[in-house]
């Protein structure tokens, strides 16, 4: 049995009421209440605010290079399959020079728990637009509003062929958790999209769900087998409406439970998934939270291993000086 204080370390660095702090507090309590050892995880990140976590965790912990968390943290999972593995990187980091080993991680499936700390700026570097930034978004490095279409994560996630995907609000301590043990449970590539603010350089970014009351009116808590009803006393439904979704009043134009969707999170066609994935406020929808997909699928580190020990039995060599003698040896003297 482990507690929260078991997996905590330091005294985190990051600027009063950043999201990191929320997130980290949820991390320490998911990792106790999953249960795995200290010894057994390691928290790989990269460069930014957010990759600063290692330094605040009680386990094995290495931070990296800009961008290449994903890589060194497929490598420690692929030589230690019986590790643990947190991969945590902002959206600068992880989609910027990341994103090439992000969306390969995905097509892979290796068995990371992908942590993604999205806040729409790069904050270390002091408030420059980030691949997550919405267009016309005013920052340092765009004075007069970007005028490119931001990435969304799970649209990258989806697309790269992958099989787990969950939001969280860092605020929201239990939803947090909730998706972090959720990712922990899924044998594969999951990635665990956390929306946060920037508190000096984008405050405000995600105002609507930021606050608990804000959740109940703006935000729909998405469970598997469970019918997809969000507002503060579970009045409004999504529906399906040609290829798309609506929201409707249950018990006004006809409208009742029964029609609601339920959501399915394990199914393999992810048609609907990301639909409710890419829900947001501005087009009338509420953002999606929870566990959106979930689908099981051989993990590569898994058939790595296997293939490896499968050769070995046919091979006449097992190791390097077995392979050296294999072929014509001579002897000089």
């Amino acid at each position: 049995m482990y507690e929260t204080k078991d997996y905590k370390k330091g005294q985190p660095r990051w600027c009063p009421g950043c999201g990191d702090h929320f997130f980290l507090a949820s991390l320490h309590k998911a990792m106790a209440e999953v249960g795995v050892a200290p010894h057994d995880i390691a928290v790989i990140s990269g460069i930014g605010c957010s990759s600063r976590l290692p330094y605040y965790v009680n386990t094995y912990a290495m931070q990296t290079v800009h961008g290449r968390a994903a890589a060194i943290a497929t490598g420690v999972k692929v030589a230690n399959p019986g590790l643990t593995v947190w991969q945590v990187s902002g959206d600068g980091d992880g989609l910027a020079i990341g994103g090439n080993h992000f969306i390969h991680a995905m097509r892979r499936n290796i068995d990371l728990n992908m942590i993604l700390l999205n806040n729409r700026i790069y904050g270390l570097t002091k408030g420059q637009y980030s691949p997550t930034s919405p267009r016309g978004f005013v920052s340092k490095s765009s004075p007069y509003g970007t005028v490119e279409d931001p990435f969304r994560p799970a649209e990258l996630c989806f697309g790269a062929r992958g099989r787990f995907f969950a939001r969280a609000v860092a605020t929201d301590s239990p939803g947090t958790v909730e998706v972090l043990k959720a990712a922990y449970h899924h044998k594969g590539a999951s990635v665990c999209e956390i929306l946060q603010n920037c508190v000096i350089f984008n405050n405000g970014c995600y105002d609507p769900v930021y606050k608990k009351e804000g959740r109940m009116k703006n935000a729909i808590y998405v469970r598997h087998g469970e019918r997809l009803v969000f507002g503060e006393h579970s009045e409004y439904g999504l529906v399906q409406q040609g290829f798309g979704l609506k929201v409707v009043e249950i018990g006004k134009d006809g409208y009742t439970l029964g029609d609601v969707l339920v959501h399915d999170a394990h199914c393999e066609d992810n048609t609907l998934q990301l639909k409710l994935a890419m829900m947001d406020n501005e087009h009338g929808f509420p953002v999606a939270l929870g566990v959106i997909r979930d689908v099981e699928a051989p993990s590569y580190d898994e058939a790595v291993n296997a293939q490896i020990e499968e050769v070995s039995k046919v091979k006449k060599y097992h190791n390097f000086a077995e392979l050296l003698e294999t072929n014509d040896t001579w002897e000089v003297k």
